[in-house]
């Protein structure tokens, strides 16, 4: 009776033990996980390792036989034989399915994983439209979503701004989305019951950043620690499902929060070829899933594959043309994606933009690759040029008295040039100005206060280089008369401008003295007529192009 009971006791505690490791891994039940190998291995250790030692406590207390070695007994045991046949049987297992997985074995399977199909720059990228471009990077969006956070006195105290950052297109604007978290463990303590109260969205173009205050709080997110927590909510949902390593915060069409789960699909033995398969949506409000297959998820998600998954798939295709072999010894007419990538806005999808270079790692692209984060549909464009991080440099140089640094470029359609677009960022972050570089001219250099400042002397510029003829802008520009009510000159970053007031307008001008076309403002005096045409903003001063009587 007494056996009966310790082996009972021994069981339920094993039980608890693999309950609470669980829980808090969440390993997923498929074979095609290598979290499930793992834990399978440790169940077989654990419980050989018991059974070991309740044999040794048997023998020793036994008085029919003498007390053996414990190697001897060891060996007499054919339970510990056969659990520790079992593990390395699964040892065998997990490292013969890696190396039958692996692009060593399955190069020409690796590299079919992503269709690529070449296509048209001018036809598919049109003439730039700023209002749908993200002139900010995610370092400068989450600037403005703590600034924003800060100015909320009822919950700063209580809740963070979420690292998540996600870009999407909402309503055909690219905007971020992030959610709050609670500040600390204490903070969720006494506000979890309630939940998250917001959202942070931050239009890329306006640089507009709002806190979005929910009716219905958010309950599932990565800031919970029990149930709620949202990789533990799938997990529950979805024992035998493989998520993928992120997930991504997205609002539909109204404004509600969703967490986008993709699901991982091995296409290539046990654990080679890693897609998506499924994807599983997750109102964050109430904890609703709905699964979706991959090519059935509704057009407003934008992010399905994960920009890192997408640029590792065509680096399979780009570097596995001619074997596993080539791409390690000759390297024959192997290609990879460039360190960085942006994102782009096209037909209401997020596109990855990369370039594309050799292998060899020379400062140069052979073109560049949009791949669709919903889709995984890519398409190549074949124009060589400068690598973005050329185009970065020689940015910086024409600013470098100020020691401003560049984002990672965007690919626009400029007069249809491609062009790489970036900002322009001081030491503390801040964007304060734009550049447009040629790439294939990646020594022609435009920079401008503001965008459309920029893309006029680029304009100008590659009419000056013969590249282009100047088009008519006029669409670009408005022009006012009246009479001058005030004048001010300010120095601003060494350079003089006038800020111009008019009688018939609550607008201020800006005339920046150091186009040399501008210097004529000097002559004006309040009270004079004068007509000036600027480029339209719809905050802070209007940028002044032209002065006329």
């Amino acid at each position: 009776m007494k056996k009966v009971t310790r082996n009972l006791v021994l069981f339920i505690i094993a039980l608890l033990i693999l309950g609470i490791y669980y829980y808090v891994s969440l390993p997923a039940i498929n074979i095609h996980a290598a979290g499930f190998w793992m834990t399978l291995e440790l169940v077989i250790a654990f419980a050989t390792i018991v059974y070991a030692v309740s044999q040794v406590r048997r023998q020793s207390k036994s008085n029919v036989v003498p007390i053996k070695s414990t190697e001897k007994m060891l060996k007499e045991m054919k339970g510990v034989k056969i659990g520790f046949g079992l593990f390395v049987l699964t040892l065998v297992i997990f490292a013969g399915g890696n190396l039958l997985s692996s692009p060593i074995i399955n190069a020409d399977k690796y590299q079919k994983l992503m269709n690529v199909r070449e296509s048209d720059f001018t036809q598919d990228i049109q003439q730039t439209n700023y209002n749908t471009i993200p002139l900010l990077d995610k370092d400068s969006a989450e600037l403005l979503g703590n600034r924003k956070m800060g100015s909320m006195v009822d919950m700063v105290s209580q809740f963070e701004v979420g690292s998540d950052y996600t870009q999407i297109n909402y309503k055909d604007t690219p905007v971020r989305v992030t959610p709050l978290v609670y500040a600390n463990e204490i903070k969720w303590l006494t506000n979890q019951k309630a939940g998250i109260p917001a959202y942070i969205r931050i239009d890329m173009a306006t640089q507009n950043t709002e806190c979005v205050k929910l009716e219905q709080t958010i309950k599932y997110s990565k800031a919970e620690y029990f149930n709620r927590n949202i990789y533990r909510h799938l997990r529950f949902h979805y024992p035998t499902y493989i998520f993928d390593d992120q997930i991504f915060f997205e609002i539909d069409d109204e404004g509600t929060p969703y967490w986008v789960c993709p699901v991982k699909k091995f296409n290539i033995g046990l654990f080679g070829g890693q897609t998506v398969g499924n994807v599983v949506l997750c109102n964050a409000v109430t904890g609703e899933c709905t699964d979706y297959p991959v090519d059935q998820v509704p057009n407003w998600i934008d992010k399905v594959y994960s920009a890192e998954l997408l640029k590792k798939l065509y680096n399979y295709y780009g570097i596995y043309k001619h074997g596993f072999f080539n791409s390690v010894l000759g390297q024959k007419d192997c290609l990879k994606a460039t360190s960085g990538y942006n994102y782009i806005a096209l037909d209401d999808d997020v596109w990855v933009y990369t370039g594309v270079t050799s292998v060899s790692g020379d400062q140069s692209n052979v073109g560049f690759v949009l791949m669709n984060q919903r889709t995984m549909e890519t398409k190549y464009y074949k124009i060589e040029g400068a690598i973005e991080d050329s185009a970065m440099s020689s940015a910086e140089g024409q600013v470098q008295n100020l020691g401003y640094s560049a984002t990672f470029p965007l690919l626009l359609n400029i007069s249809d040039q491609p062009t790489y677009f970036m900002a322009l960022k001081d030491g503390a972050g801040l964007v304060k100005k734009y550049a447009m570089v040629n790439v294939q001219k990646y020594q022609w250099v435009a920079i401008g206060d503001t965008v459309k400042e920029c893309e006029k002397a680029y304009v100008t510029l590659l009419a000056t280089n013969g590249i282009s003829e100047v088009k008519d802008h006029t669409d670009m520009y408005e022009k006012i008369s009246g009479k001058i009510l005030a004048a001010a000159p300010v120095v601003i970053e060494g350079n003089t401008h006038y800020y111009i007031a008019l009688e018939n307008s609550e607008m201020v001008f800006d005339v920046d003295l150091s186009d040399q076309k501008l210097i004529g403002i000097i002559r004006y005096q309040v009270g004079d007529m004068i007509q000036l045409t600027y480029a339209p903003e719809e905050s802070g001063v209007q940028i002044v192009a032209e002065i006329g009587e």
